[in-house]
């Protein structure tokens, strides 16, 4: 008796990543169903569209187009928009894999009883006596792990990631070798509904609200136009003479944009977070190492259950952003910053 193929659905952008990990898992035997997720009007996604369905059909795949755009604009666009409004520096791309890819694509598959969801991220999963482990890929230029800190047991039970093993070098060989249409095509950017800058996002939603720019010692320096055009850490853009300044603080209650000459003055060992996701089972108070930001090298600390305690001072850690622990290559889980 013929064995069945195993049913997955794969999140295709239209990119060269999600294309690549289409063709590899046919490759492997699976049935896969491509699914666009169209999420806000533009032409870059209308584009996108386009191209996620000419390598569907070269690769010779189901390919289906999930419409999102009500959904993306209440759970990831207002979201950013109210972070910005309260005075914090939201993530929505952590956001979105909780609350798009891997819950409304991953519900809509499950519904079908598809066996797998997979997508593009480069990010490893293994498990262990039941238990399941996110890891670093092989391409640790590439990890986006950090991006998948609110993933659950349940979820990475059902999630394959094609890419964990290659580099994104091998990536594009195979996507030119197989000649998926993508030699001209830009790497997907952070936040992929801001056309331009976020400052230039926001002024669609947000009014100027001006209030006082201070010194640490409450010595009013200048004006702002609005506590959401700042973020901590800030040098170019703040508008006082003779600086440079940093943006060190806000304070929300009073409208107040504090600021300093002295970049000490960004400086912190301690950061507490709240919403935390645990992957792995933890306990507490234990040594790990943490990443601020996507970008940030990851730091030494002891983990208590909402807090972090560094070794070292760490710079501009920015509330709303998320934090991400690590013990060696695993990421246990992550929450936001408070």
């Amino acid at each position: 008796m013929k064995k069945e193929r195993k049913k997955v659905v794969i999140a295709l952008s239209g990119g060269v990543d999600s294309s690549v990990s289409s063709f590899l898992l046919k490759e492997k035997g699976y049935e896969v169903l491509a699914v666009f997720m169209k999420l806000v009007d533009s032409d870059s996604f209308r584009k996108a569209e386009k191209r996620a369905s000419m390598i569907a059909k070269s690769l010779n795949i189901d390919f289906k187009v999930i419409d999102l755009r009500k959904e993306f604009k209440k759970r990831i666009i207002d979201y950013f928009v109210e972070s910005y409004k309260s005075g914090i520096t939201p993530n929505p791309c952590v956001i979105c894999n909780k609350e798009i890819k891997f819950k409304l694509l991953f519900n809509e598959a499950m519904k079908a009883r598809v066996d797998y969801v997979a997508t593009g991220h480069y990010a490893k999963i293994l498990e262990r006596n039941g238990e399941y482990h996110l890891i670093k890929p092989k391409d640790k230029k590439k990890d986006q792990t950090y991006f998948l800190s609110r993933l659950s047991q349940k979820q990475l039970n059902k999630i394959i990631f094609p890419l964990s093993d290659y580099t994104k070098e091998k990536v594009k060989e195979i996507a030119k070798e197989k000649k998926l249409f993508l030699s001209d095509i830009p790497e997907s950017q952070e936040a992929c509904f801001v056309i331009g800058s976020n400052e230039e996002f926001l002024k669609k939603y947000l009014k100027k609200n001006r209030g006082n720019i201070v010194d640490i010692n409450g010595n009013v320096l200048g004006e702002h136009d609005g506590l959401w055009l700042y973020t901590i850490g800030q040098r170019k853009g703040i508008g006082l003479a003779q600086g440079p300044y940093f943006v060190v603080k806000k304070n929300i209650k009073k409208n107040l944009l504090i600021v300093s000459k002295d970049e000490k003055d960004l400086l912190s060992k301690e950061l507490k977070f709240k919403d935390a996701n645990w992957i792995s089972k933890i306990n507490f108070p234990q040594k790990v190492k943490a990443k601020i930001r996507y970008g940030h090298l990851a730091s030494s600390g002891i983990l208590f259950k909402n807090k972090i305690i560094f070794d070292k001072k760490q710079r501009a850690i920015t509330p709303g952003q998320s934090v991400v622990f690590y013990k060696g290559k695993e990421m246990i889980g992550g929450g936001t910053i408070i």
